[in-house]
């Protein structure tokens, strides 16, 4: 590493990444596309996974660790901020749940260069996972593979990804499996959805799986975990993720806000002096400063492994998203017209970061399981 920085406990060269974003962002906003060279660089690296041990390739970084670098990449392009939570689902998924082969052999892929999607929501599946309807089902000729049928909606990073962890119900029964697609096997369509609002380089698509048939090993674990646990599994690590990446648009308004109030004058007063404009400053900079503590608070749970870790895992990206959906909007009324083209950071980070408060759980979703944990515990 050329200019090594401590994040966390771990030496991340973040100097190289930096430079290898560069000023990218805007021009990827606009075509929708992340150089898919820089995707697996940065992947061969380790940053897109960071917490897969080193015996497996990757950097081995603890939660705070990984939470300081996704809050770093977050403040530069919350595209890139997104490939990284879903290959880091991905990694997540197949420690957890992932036999020894198959932590050894897909982990090794995913810090090599090979990009990962994760499929589980569905035109009628959200949240509600009564109302998954896609199966992975023994074929039954004996070979032991499996066909998998169905459809999923809003799958981020799939036009980039070689493979895509993909949830769904295991034969007939209730319990769900999850199961590593090839985005090359007969069967799998992948169709870009057109003119998101935010997130737009990190690509949102709609996965078609008709029939795929693949050998069981793809299978994590052989399958048949209880479809809630595999659903929060990834549902927390992504949180996470999300969460710090919020920090990193907090931090990204702070500082364009700042530097416009302290350049720009209006009637021969520096804009940063007049009162209302500093309000907006301290408004800023205390949803930051919150925003970074809960998320800090809740890698500390995880890596302890404390019993409410999934609920702090919850509460941080409450928390990140509402306020930086709100700060970004503040950027935006404190640069006004300046920060009122879409190729602009804040303009990028007010998209951006509305979107935070749609997935990985919607805010209202965060807020029936926080107020369930409040009636549980107190």
């Amino acid at each position: 590493m050329s200019n090594p920085t401590a994040i966390g406990s771990t030496v991340i060269d973040t100097a190289e990444i930096d430079a290898l974003i560069g000023d990218g962002p805007a021009a990827w906003d606009a075509a929708g596309r992340i150089p898919v060279e820089l995707l697996r660089k940065l992947g061969a690296s380790g940053v897109l996974c960071a917490e897969v041990p080193a015996r497996f390739g990757g950097p081995g970084a603890d939660p705070l660790a990984s939470g300081a670098l996704t809050a770093h990449v977050g403040a530069l392009c919350s595209s890139l901020r997104s490939i990284m939570t879903v290959q880091g689902i991905a990694a997540a998924a197949i420690r957890r749940f992932g036999d020894r082969e198959q932590r050894r052999r897909l982990l090794a892929d995913l810090t090599s260069g090979r990009l990962a999607a994760v499929a589980f929501s569905e035109p009628g599946a959200g949240s509600d996972l009564s109302g998954m309807a896609t199966r992975i089902r023994p074929v039954g000729d004996g070979s032991g593979d499996v066909l998998v049928t169905g459809e999923k909606m809003w799958i981020t990073g799939a036009a980039y990804a070689d493979v895509i962890l993909v949830l769904g119900l295991h034969g007939e029964g209730p319990d769900g499996a999850a199961v590593v697609v090839p985005t090359d096997a007969p069967g799998v369509t992948v169709e870009p959805v057109p003119n998101p609002l935010g997130c737009r380089a990190a690509t949102h698509c709609r996965v078609l799986l008709d029939e795929v048939r693949l050998p069981a090993e793809t299978v994590l674990g052989g399958g048949r975990q209880p479809l809630p646990l595999l659903f929060t599994t990834a549902l927390s690590y992504g949180r996470m993720s999300v969460a710090w990446g919020c920090v990193g648009i907090l931090r990204a308004c702070l500082a364009a806000a700042t530097a416009d109030a302290r350049s720009r004058e209006q009637g021969g007063v520096r804009s940063a002096d007049h009162q209302l404009v500093a309000r907006h400053i301290a408004e800023l900079y205390t949803s930051e400063r919150i925003a970074a503590q809960v998320c800090r608070y809740a890698s500390e749970q995880w890596q302890r492994g404390a019993t409410d870790m999934g609920v702090a895992a919850v509460l941080a990206k409450q928390v990140a998203a509402t306020h930086a959906a709100r700060g970004a909007a503040v950027a935006v009324q404190v640069l006004a017209s300046r920060g009122y083209t879409d190729d602009h950071v804040v303009a990028r980070a007010y998209r951006d970061a509305k979107a935070m408060e749609l997935i990985e759980g919607s805010t209202e979703i965060s807020q029936l399981i926080l107020a369930q944990h409040a009636l549980d515990t107190t």
